[in-house]
């Protein structure tokens, strides 16, 4: 009876991600194969396919998006690695202090931080009017459209080499400089090689949020004559006449450059894992930087300048400014646009009010099915455990638009008696397909820290699955559950690509108001707005993190 109720379990978990996730996928490739798909026909194979990739146009935003994530990953790495590896490996002055200041840009949304760069460095800025340095014709160029993107995820290359590095990797290097070994030596034969697993998943990582950010290309690729694949999608949607077999082509090779460069990832790594006899990485005490301590946090200093500083001061200056026309001005300084939105001014409560309610949908939909997917996937007795586990995780690497128009292909149709297309429902679906892997990494670090003995034992002794679950698994690994919900939440809360694809008529969301009011020239209450919704990602990503730790 129990595994008769394991299968039907895992059964319903596999069908859920199906329709979550794979359901979208599949639409894209039948679209893309048989342009008359979504009117009924599976004529045409392929024909629609031939013509598309005819266009050297396609090729060409191919090429442009392949570039630029190659680039900003290339920036990220020359960003992050050295400054994670003295993080890792040298008592750095205020290094905490440098872990919380190299977060604010990975939460910042990407298409804020863009927006920001806009007012400090157009002309007439703010830079402009305070040091006289028009820095319009840098920003607006393909290399600044990818250092503003590089400042932005870089992060995640600095903690996953900072992380890698402090462990077993610091100790065993300090074995081989006692063995004889030049620190040179040292770092490239013992520390590095331990790191470079982690290191290309978080250039990896750089790379597809690279080439799937919209709001960045969007709001400064025009300018920078940069065409990339998800503005052009998104165009081709938004614009008349909507071009279905166009989008979910353009989304194809999107969704193929990332799996390839996955691929490709996967086989530079292949032979080379490295494992150590230490178990639990040994604690060991990180050299002294001597002559270097200055120069090293003059580095740390310049970076979290330009990567924090420099955006969060305009974000701050466009908020509290009345009017752009009057300039960086104690008298033009105020809290009228904070105001404005407290009194619901432009839809602005309804907004947040929105956000607050799909982000918390969300979270608890990936938390249910992250849980269950986890738990299914440890099963090894279950045939289904490493399709559940891949299902799973494919999220990470599928671009957002791609989601979007995946969902879109699959609900709106007319044969479905029944669809969530044109509700708030289809925004929870796309979180929750785009965060899902969020709940499911958390919810499986966490059961395989935790003995199995203590379900079974609760089964002795007479408690059924349901019971040994609720009591015994889901209290052990709730802490790491919150921490993934509330990361979750943040995230859901500002996401700006699916939510301009597939907002219901009259539906505005944080992300969404925030575009808007850039568009319609009322950049003061887009700027408040982004300051609200960056202080509560801050904040509960704070908490998610606090909450890990507690966990681990």
């Amino acid at each position: 009876m129990m595994m008769i109720r394991q299968r039907w379990g895992s059964s319903a978990t596999a069908g859920a991600l199906l329709l979550l996730v794979g359901l979208p996928v599949a639409m894209i490739v039948l679209q893309a194969v048989f342009p008359q798909w979504h009117q009924g026909s599976f004529t045409q194979a392929f024909q629609g396919l031939a013509r598309q990739l005819a266009q050297p146009q396609v090729w060409g935003l191919a090429g442009d998006t392949l570039a630029l994530g190659l680039t900003v990953a290339a920036i990220s790495a020359a960003i992050g690695i050295p400054l994670g590896a003295a993080r890792a490996l040298f008592a750095l002055p205020g290094a905490r202090l440098w872990d919380l200041l190299f977060l604010i840009p990975f939460l910042l949304p990407p298409y804020i931080c863009a927006l920001s760069w806009t007012l400090a460095l157009q002309s007439r800025g703010y830079v402009h009017q305070v040091l006289g340095w028009d820095g319009s014709a840098w920003l607006f160029t393909p290399w600044g459209v990818a250092l503003v993107m590089s400042l932005n995820t870089f992060p995640v290359v600095y903690f996953a080499v900072s992380r890698s590095m402090a462990g077993g990797g610091r100790y065993l290097g300090r074995v081989a400089r006692v063995c004889g070994a030049s620190p040179a030596q040292a770092f490239a034969r013992v520390i590095l090689p331990l790191a470079l697993p982690a290191i290309l998943a978080s250039l990896l990582l750089a790379f597809t949020l690279s080439i799937e950010e919209y709001g960045v290309p969007a709001a400064l690729g025009t300018q920078a004559g940069l065409s990339v694949l998800t503005v052009a999608i998104e165009r081709r949607l938004s614009d008349w006449p909507v071009d279905l077999s166009g989008a979910a082509m353009l989304s194809l090779i999107l969704m193929l450059l990332a799996l390839t460069v996955y691929a490709v990832q996967r086989a530079m790594l292949a032979g080379r894992q490295f494992e150590t006899q230490l178990g639990r990485p040994v604690a060991s005490a990180p050299a002294s930087l001597g002559l270097w301590r200055w120069p090293v946090l003059l580095v740390f200093a310049l970076t979290a300048l330009s990567a924090v500083g420099v955006p969060l001061a305009a974000l701050l200056l466009g908020a509290l400014s009345r009017t752009v026309s009057g300039g960086v001005a104690w008298g033009n300084l105020g809290l009228d646009h904070f105001r404005t939105l407290l009194q619901g001014g432009d839809g602005a409560l309804q907004s947040l009010g929105s956000s607050m309610g799909l982000a918390l949908a969300t979270a608890c939909l990936t938390a249910l099915l992250g849980v269950a997917a986890a738990c299914h996937a440890q099963d090894a007795r279950t045939r289904l455990a490493g399709f559940l586990d891949g299902l799973s995780l494919m999220p990470a690497a599928i671009p957002g638009i791609v989601v979007g128009v995946g969902l879109i292909l699959a609900w709106n149709q007319a044969f479905w008696p029944l669809t969530p297309y044109g509700t708030l429902f289809i925004l929870v679906l796309s979180y929750s397909c785009l965060l899902l892997p969020y709940p499911v990494r958390y919810a499986g670090a966490a059961l395989r820290q935790m003995s199995p003995s203590l379900a079974a034992a609760a089964r002795v002794h007479g408690a059924s699955g349901v019971q040994a679950f609720w009591r015994i698994t889901l209290p052990q690994i709730w802490p790491s559950v919150l921490a993934a919900m509330l990361m979750v939440f943040a995230v859901s809360s500002r996401e700006l690509v699916t939510s301009l694809l597939l907002a219901p008529a009259g539906v505005s969301t944080v992300s969404i108001y925030i575009w808007r009011q850039f568009e319609q020239g009322s950049i003061g209450q887009g700027m408040a707005m982004a300051c609200v919704a960056m202080a509560a990602s801050l904040g509960l990503m704070l908490a998610a993190l606090r909450l890990q730790r507690r966990a681990g």
